[in-house]
């Protein structure tokens, strides 16, 4: 047994050997030096050094380790002892809407009503009439008095252009009178199941509609065009680029999809695909006999995605209990939460799709735990890794479910430190308690997967690495951190931004770290995250983000 135990030892050296040759005789196509290499592996390596070839990591260590693999076309970038990191991974974006809002009105930092209708007055005299005005991302949180805004406060100011512009949460928008004109939306017209329209004392409609009363806006917006599409595509993956971000995962990519392979096959995409459909949609998907993560590297499908409610700022968000300020409602439990929903998962399940519900409040987050509990009972037992994108407030005894149903907990930490300012006046303390409860999501096993849900947050996963570890709400009246139990550190949120949010599409041998192997898709920071005072960390700046092996973005 010795002998055979010796045997066994003397060959794994000499395929380690022959290994370590073949990596000294290959020339990289770009080797980075002189750098603070955080590999973010299950060891938390530290290195100095990475080779690449034909977009994968062939070497990583130190200098002396790649230097014979750097030939005369190797591209050598010194990184003057900068912190290098795996590309993040937003595992919860909207890319598409992400593009349209940079070229939108920007509403979200209006501080006031008439800040508010100033800018959409400014940016409707640079349209022409009959344009419609969409995205804004306002937030009526930041007025005082933080009362909905109206179509009467806006008309004079967009008389020829309709409006339909959203609050940053994606939950409920207002319309001007122009585009309830077109839409057909007037008195008469009625709420529907999972939606509301806010009317005036008369029963007259103010413009603002929430979750899917907002269909009858959208059902009147013409659809854009192939050639806007691909612009919004495009303004988006180049701005990810700038922030970091090699991989997204789109939650509304649904038939999208040609615009990013257009993007791909030009070679202009520089972001990472994982794009989702509605959950409803299942059929469709199940019918082409194709499972979860489906594709090549760059652009994948398989996901689907279901809605359970709306959101604490549009008081759409399902408790079991009313909100304080509004103790007439529990919130709005979407249409397909009460009726297919259940059924759907199954199905879905079945089928080997991936599904990811869309639930904040905590009786949302209990009836979606319920229906994957009872898919996996009558589906059996597999690797399935289903999610719940948020699972902002849970009841105390639903956190734990998380990691023994291996269910994800795909988060937002930014929305942590923007909610924060004001959620206190909607929920008691008891139910704060479970409030973006990081900390004992990860100390009771589940898997946090980070991202920022842009466009209704920034994109930047530095702002969020900044939320999760600090918790310092956006108003800075919590210096010390909101609910700051829940706290985690630097290199738990840069793990749920990375290998978590890879782990969450069934990529974690693929990306996520940085290892042999894995797909070259590195970033450059301009400070070292891990040791700077983490209320400096969202001062940090992206200088160089690398994706597929190619030298993607460099700061000027």
């Amino acid at each position: 047994m010795n002998h055979l135990l010796i045997s066994i030892a003397a060959l794994c050296l000499a395929a380690f050997a022959a290994t370590a040759s073949v990596a000294q005789s290959l020339t990289a196509d770009l080797v980075i030096t002189n750098a603070n290499v955080r590999t973010m592996d299950a060891k938390r390596t530290i290195a100095r050094s990475i080779a690449v070839l034909n977009g994968t990591i062939v070497a990583i260590g130190t200098d002396a380790d790649t230097k014979a693999m750097i030939g005369p076309k190797t591209r050598v970038i010194d990184a003057g002892g900068k912190t290098v990191l795996p590309g993040f991974n937003d595992a919860h974006v909207h890319f598409m809407e992400t593009g349209a809002q940079l070229s939108s009105v920007d509403l979200r930092s209006a501080a006031s009503p008439e800040e508010f209708v100033q800018r959409l007055k400014d940016f409707a005299a640079k349209l022409p009439k009959g344009r419609w005005i969409l995205g804004g991302q306002w937030d009526h949180e930041n007025w005082k008095p933080n009362n909905l805004p109206t179509a009467a406060m806006i008309d004079a100011a967009t008389p020829d252009n309709p409006v339909f512009v959203n609050r940053l949460d994606g939950h409920m928008a207002l319309a001007n009178s122009l585009a309830m004109k077109l839409a057909g939306v007037d008195k008469n017209t009625k709420d529907v199941d999972g939606g509301l329209i806010v009317r005036d004392p008369n029963g007259n409609p103010t413009g603002v509609f929430k979750d899917a009363a907002m269909g009858y806006l959208e059902r009147a917006i013409p659809e854009p065009s192939f050639e806007q599409k691909s612009e919004n595509a495009l303004a988006a993956t180049e701005y990810a680029a700038s922030l970091g971000v090699t991989s997204v995962q789109d939650m509304s990519a649904g038939t999208d999809i040609g615009v990013y392979q257009e993007l791909m096959r030009q070679g202009k995409l520089k972001t990472r695909i994982y794009g989702c459909s509605p959950l409803s949609d299942y059929k469709r998907w199940a019918n082409t006999g194709l499972q979860y993560a489906f594709g090549p590297a760059m652009l994948r499908v398989g996901c689907l995605k279901g809605f359970a409610d709306g959101s604490l700022g549009s008081t759409t968000a399902w408790f079991f209990a009313p909100y304080l300020d509004a103790p007439n409602t529990s919130g709005l439990p979407q249409a397909e939460v009460t009726t297919t929903m259940k059924q759907n998962v199954v199905e879905a399940d079945k089928a080997g799709l991936q599904v990811m519900i869309h639930a904040i409040g905590d009786r949302a987050n209990a009836t979606v735990l319920d229906y994957y509990e009872n898919a996996e009972k009558l589906d059996g037992p597999r690797d399935r890794r289903y999610r719940i994108e948020h699972a902002q407030h849970l009841r105390m005894q639903d956190i734990p479910r998380f990691g023994k149903l291996k269910v994800v907990a795909s988060m937002q930490p930014l929305h942590a430190i923007d909610d924060g300012r004001w959620a206190g006046k909607r929920l008691d303390a008891e139910r704060l308690k479970g409030t973006y409860v990081f900390r004992t999501l990860l100390d009771t096993g589940a898997v946090l997967a980070f991202g920022s849900d842009s466009p209704v947050a920034s994109l930047n996963p530095l702002f969020g690495i900044y939320a999760a570890v600090t918790r310092r709400t956006l108003d800075d009246k919590n210096p010390n951190g909101w609910i700051p139990e829940q706290k985690i550190t630097v290199d738990e949120a840069v793990r749920g931004f990375t290998w978590g949010s890879a782990y969450a599409e069934f990529q974690e041998k693929a990306k996520g770290t940085l290892e042999i192997g894995k797909v070259a898709d590195v970033i450059i920071l301009s400070d070292d995250i891990f040791t700077i005072d983490p209320v400096k960390i969202g001062q940090a700046k992206v200088l160089t983000t690398i994706m597929d092996g190619r030298v993607v973005f460099e700061a000027k």
